[in-house]
């Protein structure tokens, strides 16, 4: 591809040719059969427009804020680890573009560049992601670290308690690199019997007996807002808001971790709905075009987060790739609220998508 991307999928194309093949299945793999993998992104394409016209769209507004802090538009960058698999810059070149796009990025637990690194990098907004792991030290080591480098908010994922099969991994025979956040903290020589060194390791340390009572534990070692990663049910997303959480991620984890779980679009309104406004909401998975962002935001997502995408600009042009990625979604986004008509973000409202339940229920 001799010209310059023009969509995230031609930035995934030109990550495909340039990564090694265990690493580009590492990030672009999902979990057994991909069902859901694969679902995330058809799922957006079944939710069709309602466009008003004759609307003044010479001016538009994407900015928003999120738990009062600024964004340029309503688009996140996801917390994805190991990423000088992709480039040798890592966590560093993602959260320079993050930052020269006014947007907010989520650091991982799994990050190849510390906590340290990533903060004196730049100037911005950023959260972190934390796992719970057995030795309950470390997280509370990982929290405080993120408090005295200046994290705005703590997200924790809770829908791997054990790591999803990942089968692309397993051929591959996966190995893991150093987790920098982890040296001294937790032994990563954990090995595979001829699997993924990966999944030895998550089954290792990972605190499967986690509940919702440990939601207070984080809360009694950290004075950060707490995001819960990996909602998809009116269910938890009640006992999310009674945890008193401060936001709630509609997420599959990528489709990584449980396969045939719904797309995170599909489940977006049920969390939407249990949710009232309590707290806000994003959502994580699938989004691919600013025609999603939109949609997202139709269906009562305050904003979204992109995983995949970053990788792949940060694989095939390192930190102008992330920023262009960004940049994408933003440009195609701005279009998309104009060709609708809708000139702020306060303007998108749930007439203007139709799902596949609406047509459904319209032929009843």
């Amino acid at each position: 591809m001799d010209s310059e991307p023009v969509n995230l999928d031609e930035f995934q194309e030109l990550a495909r040719k340039i990564l090694l093949k265990m690493n580009y299945d590492f990030f672009s793999g999902g979990a057994e059969d991909q069902y859901t993998l694969n679902e995330n992104i058809k799922a957006f394409r079944r939710i069709l427009f309602r466009p008003r016209v004759l609307i003044d769209v010479s001016k538009i507004d994407m900015s928003t804020s999120l738990l009062g802090f600024k964004m340029a538009a309503p688009i996140m960058v996801a917390p994805t680890g190991l990423l000088k698999l992709a480039n040798h810059e890592g966590e560093v070149a993602v959260a320079r573009a993050a930052a020269a796009c006014n947007t907010i990025m989520v650091l991982s637990f799994a990050s190849h560049c510390t906590i340290g690194e990533v903060a004196s990098s730049c100037d911005a907004v950023r959260f972190y992601q934390l796992s719970v792991w057995k030795q309950r030290d470390v997280c509370i080591t990982l929290v405080k670290r993120a408090e005295s480098n200046g994290f705005k908010a703590i997200v924790l994922t809770i829908d791997a308690p054990r790591l999803g099969r990942r089968e692309a991994d397993i051929k591959n025979k996966f190995v893991i690199p150093k987790f920098a956040n982890l040296e001294g903290l937790l032994s990563v020589n954990a090995k595979s019997k001829g699997g993924s060194e990966l999944e030895a390791f998550a089954s290792a340390t990972l605190d499967d007996s986690v509940s919702w009572k440990d939601i207070e534990w984080l809360r009694s070692i950290t004075k950060l807002p707490i995001l819960l990663k990996g909602i998809l049910t009116a269910e938890d997303a009640r006992k999310a808001v009674e945890a008193r959480v401060a936001g709630i991620i509609v997420s599959n984890h990528g489709a990584r971790q449980l396969d045939y779980a719904p797309a995170s679009i599909s489940a977006l309104e049920e969390v939407v709905r249990a949710v009232s406004g309590a707290v806000p909401i994003i959502l994580d998975g699938g989004i691919r075009r600013g025609t999603d962002v939109f949609k997202a935001l139709a269906l009562g997502a305050n904003a979204v987060m992109i995983g995949r995408p970053i990788v792949y600009g940060l694989a095939a042009k390192g930190e102008n790739g992330v920023r262009r990625v960004i940049e994408m979604l933003q440009n195609e986004l701005e279009l998309t609220m104009a060709l609708n008509g809708c000139p702020g973000l306060k303007d998108i409202t749930r007439n203007h998508v139709q799902t596949e339940h609406d047509r459904l229920r319209s032929m009843l």
